[in-house]
């Protein structure tokens, strides 16, 4: 496939920028989720479904995914530059995040032909959504004493344990799953990974309120529930190492994804725009020199995350530690996120106590709302302690004690 050129990539920019200003939804009469994280009434899933739907029936969803599958079959760069426009337009996210991001991309590698033709249409379209069962309410972020049992019988598994923080967990109709196969085994050859339909008899999902008082997140049990044998990936005692592939998708250290917005964001850009309203001393934030500081701080900080995937390509940028890039993404863009909204706050003096539905509050309390919805990135997919771990080992070469 030849490379497009860029009058040809640029005539496509004007395409995409034209079509999400005249299709973008309006603004509902609720209060939209940032991220697929905070999903948790009827009214909101069904308006970011049909809006996935609509991108992806446009031809802007899957881009570069195999047209077999009901991708695009497209160079890449056709799927990042609507990725830019979605986010410089600020239109709602597509809310199948982990099928699109993690799952879909997985089955994609190593899947079978029969799993490819069986879930990746399903993926773009959003008529099947999925979640994740990794985590466990006892075992914190150690992943690999994952104790949800999956035991054999005939040509089922039967399953019995719970997991937690499972994102969309009341929507979903998928979920890969983390579970024990084999105790006897050492910790990491005695796991398995399936692709388990959440409609399974034995299984259930509780609601879990968020701090910011939304739901999203729920508790999912499972009491003898039996799914075919088929469900499992790849073999018995595989499951660590497809996780940890899991994991590289999620973390954006391995590329692949769907594309479309994964949650509303707020750039610097926005948070210059608060300097110039928000006073110090009865003049505009903006004037002050510490605050000009801190923000071209997070401007150089910004700047410096977007041009890492085009290092990423340059081979001669990374050779002292090729992996550092790819390893830090996560980490990076998280606390980046949290540290820029807790600035923002800061901002708006004694009114940062004002949150949503508060007529007072700064723009809604959408600065408050982002604020506390930053942690869930820095926990979810591996929190900030263990990344730096991840990079202290595996890119400085740091010993574990």
């Amino acid at each position: 496939m030849s490379e497009p050129q860029a009058p040809a990539l640029d005539a496509f920019r004007r395409e995409v920028r034209d079509w999400l200003a005249a299709n973008c939804p309006a603004e509902p009469d609720f209060l939209l989720p940032e991220s697929f994280m905070e999903v948790g009434t009827d009214a909101q899933f069904e308006f970011l479904r049909a809006w996935q739907r609509k991108v992806y029936e446009a031809g802007y969803l899957g881009m570069a995914w195999p047209a077999e599958y009901g991708g695009g079959g497209r160079p890449q760069v056709f799927q990042d530059i609507v990725n830019e426009e979605m986010a410089h337009l600020k239109v709602p996210f597509v809310p199948n995040t982990i099928g699109l991001n993690w799952a879909g991309p997985l089955i994609l590698a190593i899947g079978t032909e029969a799993e490819k033709q069986r879930y990746i249409r399903g993926i773009l379209s959003a008529e099947d959504i999925w979640c994740q069962g990794f985590s466990e309410p006892d075992q914190g972020s150690d992943l690999a004493n994952c104790q949800t049992r999956a035991v054999r019988d005939g040509d089922h598994y039967v399953i019995n344990g719970s997991k937690i923080w499972t994102s969309l967990g009341s929507y979903a109709k998928y979920m890969i799953l983390l579970a024990r196969t084999d105790p006897a085994k050492p910790r990491y050859d005695g796991l398995s990974y399936f692709l388990v339909p959440m409609h399974t008899p034995g299984i259930e999902t509780r609601p879990i309120r968020k701090l910011t008082g939304e739901y999203g997140f729920t508790q999912t049990f499972f009491r003898d529930a039996r799914i075919p044998a088929d469900c499992l990936m790849g073999r018995e005692g595989e499951g660590w190492k497809i996780a940890m592939l899991t994991l590289t998708f999620e973390r954006s250290v391995t590329g692949g994804q769907a594309g479309g917005l994964m949650r509303m964001h707020q750039s610097v850009d926005d948070i210059v725009a608060l300097a110039r309203e928000s006073r110090r001393d009865g003049r505009p934030a903006l004037e002050d020199p510490f605050v000009r500081d801190q923000l071209v701080r997070f401007i150089i900080e910004d700047q410096g995350d977007r041009l890492c995937a085009s290092r990423g390509r340059i081979e001669a940028l990374c050779n002292e530690r090729p992996q550092a890039l790819g390893l830090s993404a996560k980490l990076r863009r998280s606390e980046h996120a949290r540290r820029l909204y807790q600035f923002a706050l800061s901002l708006q003096g004694a009114n940062a106590v004002r949150y949503v539905g508060d007529a007072s509050a700064v723009d809604g309390g959408k600065w408050q709302r982002a604020y506390l919805n930053a942690f869930s990135s820095t926990i979810g997919g591996g929190t900030s302690q263990i990344q730096a771990n991840i990079i202290g080992e595996r890119v400085l070469g740091l010993p574990k004690d």
